[in-house]
């Protein structure tokens, strides 16, 4: 049995991997979906203060309060940075480190400097401190509803704190695998970075590089060949 600890991207929440916790649950291991505050179910909570080291902190307890070993951590879009700025706070705790199509980090990088932005396109006028969600497709209409209505704005501070990170990712002594979506158009929000991550992998012997025939949003499209790609790989 694996314990997975899947993290979402920016302006979502643990909803997004509903289809794939269910997914490995039934296969008989243990997975925890947690939700980062401010944004999803705890939109409630959001704030000009939350930011990357929020959601940090979020994973953190997260893994430690549930007293979980093993992991297999996994961080899509956004959630590349929040994983890898827990690295350091749980590295004996982690097994596998899975980046999906997500932001990988070095030490003092943001999503903005990764990006080549001093701030989003996209604020709210009436909340400077607040970035509206980035246009993502789904293919079931269904599903488009489903997260359309629940993708909320999030605070700009989430995006332009830097990650903190002792060391290179690998020079730590868990595993590594990068899984890039293969069908996202060139022009979509963040894939170059994305593909610039995945291109890091192929060319590394200390990563795994795998690819799912899927636009970005993964999770929804593309559930059961992400849970079965996941066992797989671990």
């Amino acid at each position: 049995m694996a314990t997975f600890v899947l993290v979402h991207g920016a302006w979502s929440g643990a909803h997004g991997f509903r289809h794939v916790r269910r997914l490995l649950q039934r296969a008989g291991h243990d997975v925890s979906t947690p939700s980062l505050t401010g944004i999803g179910e705890r939109r409630h909570l959001t704030s000009p203060q939350v930011g990357l080291a929020t959601h940090v902190s979020d994973v953190v307890n997260h893994v430690l309060y549930e007293d979980l070993h093993d992991v297999v951590l996994l961080g899509f879009s956004y959630g590349g940075c929040v994983v890898t700025g827990a690295v350091d706070h749980l590295e004996p705790r982690i097994r596998h480190l899975v980046y999906l199509d997500a932001f990988v980090p070095q030490d003092g990088d943001s999503v903005l400097s990764m990006t080549g932005r001093t701030q989003p396109d996209r604020i709210v006028v009436e909340e400077d401190w607040l970035v509206p969600p980035a246009s993502r497709a789904f293919d079931d209409p269904a599903e488009a509803e489903f997260m359309g209505a629940r993708r909320t704005p999030q605070p700009r501070a989430c995006f332009a704190e830097p990650v903190r990170l002792e060391r290179p990712l690998e020079q730590y002594p868990f595993a590594r695998t990068y899984i890039r979506a293969t069908a996202d158009a060139p022009d979509a929000p963040f894939a170059a970075v994305f593909e610039a991550a995945a291109e890091r992998a192929r060319r590394s012997t200390a990563w795994q590089s795998r690819e799912i025939s899927s636009n970005h949003m993964v999770a929804s499209n593309r559930p059961r060949e992400l849970a079965a790609l996941l066992l797989e790989t671990v």
